[in-house]
């Protein structure tokens, strides 16, 4: 018997309008599973709903945490599991949205990795070489010990490549590693897990119209603001996409017209990790949205989801 849904897939496929219409129907309640939609003050770049957008439906975990802080997925997860869980007691639908696959499988499956002890030395140390040979030198000592999530995250991604890092060396394990051994679910939750997917063509041309809506609505300015405010690259928040390109723009790295088909393309490459992380998901039901979303789809997920009780 499902008591959640989850609306998974890759950036620009659909997910928000699809829990709008989702959560008329089923009394339902969205919750954020977006790594970079958590963050204040971070709005175009990252794609965030409008008020206008949730049309009185209420919104969990989109737009609070400080913008300098660190947000890991055992934080997450500390948040969003207890949330979920009180909307099933008060009889609401959780509808979990988002394409952040680490924050989704932290709801569903029991893992320590996330939450082994934070080690400050190891850090420092990762910090400083880094700052002596660059990002890439950290990146490829990850790539040696854990290639499966190296090929998860950027070279630039500091916080989180040596996160990884101090993981395996603090806990022994790969992080990875807790995606290899999931066979079946061990929460509470009993979702429902919709993956929206199309045509790779349509998705990529939805990608690159997004971007050029973010610049049109003020990205640039956006990031501007931000640096104004004593953010940088040492920041997380600062090292999602969009931001970190336009960042290489403003610092007279890059140009303009490169800095926005380096968006494009990375949210590109981002699309196809996502999509490959979720094919991995068991009892994931894919739903293709090459025709866009007509009522037919919203009701056929509803009626399975009700037809559970």
């Amino acid at each position: 018997m499902y008591n959640c849904i989850i609306i998974a897939g890759p950036t620009a496929s659909g997910k928000t309008k699809i829990s709008i219409e989702l959560a008329k129907k089923l009394n339902g309640e969205i919750v954020n599973a977006d790594s970079m939609q958590v963050y204040k003050e971070l709005n175009i770049g990252t794609a965030k709903i409008t008020e206008k957008e949730k049309e009185n439906i209420p919104h969990h975990l989109f737009d609070f945490v400080d913008k300098f802080n660190d947000f890991t997925v055992a934080d997450y997860r500390e948040v969003a599991y207890p949330l979920i869980l009180d909307l099933i007691k008060q009889n609401k639908t959780p509808i979990i949205v988002g394409g952040t696959g680490f924050y989704i499988n932290s709801l569903l499956y029991n893992f320590d990795y996330g939450n082994s002890s934070k080690n400050e030395i190891i850090r420092k140390k990762y910090e400083d070489l880094a700052d002596k040979f660059g990002c890439e030198y950290v990146y490829n000592i990850l790539n040696e010990v854990d290639f499966e999530t190296a090929k998860k995250l950027h070279p630039n991604d500091l916080k989180r490549v040596i996160r990884a890092i101090e993981i395996y060396e603090t806990t022994g394990n790969k992080k990875s590693a807790m995606q290899n051994t999931m066979q079946t679910f061990t929460t509470a939750l009993k979702p429902l897990i919709i993956g929206l997917t199309m045509d790779r063509s349509i998705l990529y041309d939805r990608i690159n119209q997004r971007v050029d809506i973010m610049i049109k609505d003020g990205l640039i300015d956006e990031v501007k603001n931000l640096v104004k405010s004593g953010l940088n690259l040492s920041h997380q928040s600062m090292n999602g996409i969009g931001y970190k390109e336009i960042l290489s723009y403003l610092n007279n790295e890059i140009s303009l017209e490169d800095a926005v088909e380096l968006i494009k393309k990375h949210t590109r490459n981002y699309a196809k990790r996502q999509i490959t992380w979720f094919k991995k998901l068991q009892t994931i039901k894919w739903i293709d949205l090459s025709n866009g979303i007509n009522s037919e789809i919203i009701n056929e997920i509803s009626n399975e989801y009700l037809s559970s009780k």
